[in-house]
């Protein structure tokens, strides 16, 4: 979880990471937000996935911070 979030913000920056994951409604996820996933138990990594999948986040980002 402490990785979602890092990378979140590492991608959308501080405020935005906050507000995608609370308010953006993904289609891989059923139809939830990432916070709404998460909180039902799903996987962060599959949540991750979705987000880079929607929002085209680069490789560098998509399988974990930078070193």
């Amino acid at each position: 979880m402490t990785e979602f979030r890092g990378l979140m913000r590492e991608h959308f920056g501080p405020h935005r990471a906050a507000s995608v994951a609370h308010d953006h409604v993904f289609s891989a996820l059923e139809g939830r937000t990432a916070d709404q996933a998460l909180h039902q138990g799903e996987n962060p990594r599959t949540v991750w996935f979705a987000v880079c999948d929607s929002f085209d986040v680069p490789d560098t980002l998509r399988y974990g911070l930078p070193d």
